[in-house]
């Protein structure tokens, strides 16, 4: 009886042991995951890759950043807008068949095509006169070169703020007669629009499918030709003309014994 007893007290305390030993074990993991301090174990580090737990925020600031954006105060009902009555325009179709703009386009492209012929004339003068200096530099005293390469240069300096005038002049003309056409084609599709009631008009761009009421291109057209058949521009305004060639005589040879006259 009493080994039957001790036997059974022997198998109790070797449980005990057993479980104590698993627990002294598993203390270790606990304590890495709730990074609590174990004797002989050191301070548990958390794993670098294990995010910390976050901190809860304080409430002030969770309303802070919960709170939806203030809307702004309604309006008070305001009068709608009517029913649409749309039109259609192709404005590069009118501009096409416009006798005005025709005229103003060739009117300009004549002006700018006298331009580069004048400058073109006016640059190979320039390149003959350099040759006749280049061919005359042996002959020539020095004054008297330096004195016709200046005028040269002058001449060729006058010339070139000349043409850039008569240019700016020309581009000005244009964005004028242009800026009338514009005016005048705003007014015109007006009239047409309200004479069918039209509210609403679109250019031709812009739009992808219609039915041919919709178009007001025709008759816009033939409207605008009758406002405006043509446009007066300023006359062509030359400026002062490019400095006549300076003369280059060729220097008289000098009698025998005398020495050729310096300019002072």
């Amino acid at each position: 009886m009493r080994s039957s007893t001790t036997s059974a007290r022997l198998a109790a305390l070797r449980l005990a042991a057993a479980a104590s030993t698993a627990l002294l074990m598993a203390a270790p993991a606990l304590a890495q995951q709730q990074e609590w301090f174990v004797p002989n174990q050191g301070q548990q580090q958390r794993p670098q890759g294990q995010p910390q737990p976050q901190q809860q925020q304080r409430p002030a600031q969770q309303q802070q950043q919960q709170r939806p954006p203030q809307r702004p105060a309604a309006l008070p009902p305001g009068q709608q807008p009517p029913a649409a009555v749309i039109g259609i325009v192709d404005v590069p179709e009118i501009q096409r068949v416009s006798t005005a703009f025709s005229q103003v386009r060739d009117e300009i492209e004549r002006r700018r095509q006298r331009l580069n012929d004048d400058l073109q004339r006016e640059q190979n003068n320039w390149r003959e006169q350099q040759q006749q200096l280049a061919n005359q530099r042996a002959s020539l005293p020095p004054e008297q070169l330096r004195e016709r390469e200046r005028a040269l240069q002058d001449r060729i300096t006058d010339s070139q703020r000349i043409f850039r005038e008569r240019s700016r002049t020309i581009e000005q003309a244009a964005q004028q007669a242009l800026v009338e056409i514009e005016q005048t084609l705003g007014t015109v599709i007006r009239q047409v629009a309200a004479s069918r009631n039209v509210n609403l008009v679109l250019p031709r761009p812009l739009v992808i499918f219609n039915e041919p009421p919709f178009d007001l291109t025709e008759e816009v057209a033939q409207q605008f030709n009758k406002v405006l058949r043509s446009v007066t521009m300023p006359p062509e305004a030359t400026g002062a003309e490019p400095p006549a060639a300076a003369a280059t005589p060729r220097p008289a040879a000098p009698q025998q014994g005398q020495q050729p006259q310096q300019r002072r």
